[in-house]
């Protein structure tokens, strides 16, 4: 195209959609718990667990679990990320009133610190957003009653302060030592990717022209360079450590300092 020198490099056009799209043709669907409602709030729905499911795409088993409607005569269906131990045919409850067991979806403020928890609200009400994935798990650190708030570690070790009438399962979500067994092979991967997007192979940057990367060119395969980029370097230079605050490996213990 006229104006533009090179090509666009491939984050670009991941950006652009195209081939870059997700593969949702298998999907089941989305995991969500239970829409927060006044029955929930004051004491408990019974739910049954009538099927755990497969979802393509996704490492973590999925649980349909179907309610009685309390305001109308149906049934509802919904679809959400099984917790271990989680089984066909078993009762869960969700609500306030809920008792503290593998399955149940109770408020963050009903659950006494230590509690291992899943599928955990961010906001009051968005039905699940955070460990989700296999084998993750979250843990109830502190409750503050005069905020109202409740302080949670993360799968990723860092601590979050969420509402206290955020909901969240009890246990440990399912399928996890997923990442233990190694691939072994490139069919594997291609199996594993196919259902997901279009990520793999990934060709690397220093194996490209320099039109193609800012990693190409060279006689032998090098950078050249570093490979920190500034944040608000143009897209086709975005490629590396974008807005690094440090490189390299981290050695050694981070230091805490004694609060005075």
């Amino acid at each position: 195209c006229r104006g533009r020198m090179g090509k666009q490099i491939r984050t670009q056009r991941k950006g652009r959609g195209s081939v870059f799209r997700a593969h949702v043709r298998l999907h089941k669907g989305a995991s969500k718990l239970r829409k927060l409602d006044y029955s929930e709030g004051s004491g408990y729905v019974r739910g049954v667990v009538k099927d755990i499911i497969h979802d393509p795409g996704r490492g973590a088993p999925m649980a349909r679990i179907v309610f009685r409607s309390p305001y109308h005569a149906k049934k509802d269906k919904e679809l959400m990320v099984a917790a271990e131990g989680m089984y066909a045919g078993q009762y869960v409850y969700f609500g306030k009133k809920a008792t503290l067991s593998v399955g149940n979806v109770l408020p963050l403020a009903s659950m006494p610190e230590g509690t291992i928890i899943c599928n955990i609200e961010s906001r009051t009400g968005d039905r699940g957003k955070l460990a989700r994935c296999s084998g993750d798990y979250a843990t109830v650190v502190q409750h503050n009653e005069e905020t109202g708030k409740t302080k949670i570690r993360l799968p990723s070790g860092l601590k979050k302060t969420l509402l206290s009438t955020c909901r969240a399962m009890v246990g440990i979500v399912g399928g996890g030592g997923r990442m233990d067994k190694p691939m072994l092979k490139a069919g594997r991967a291609y199996h594993k990717y196919r259902v997901k997007r279009n990520e793999w192979p990934k060709v690397r940057g220093v194996a490209m022209n320099p039109v193609e990367h800012p990693f190409g060119g060279g006689n032998h395969q090098h950078v050249g360079h570093a490979t920190t980029a500034k944040k608000d370097a143009p897209a086709g230079q975005k490629a590396g450590l974008i807005g690094a605050r440090r490189t390299g490996r981290i050695r050694g213990r981070a230091q805490l300092k004694k609060e005075e």
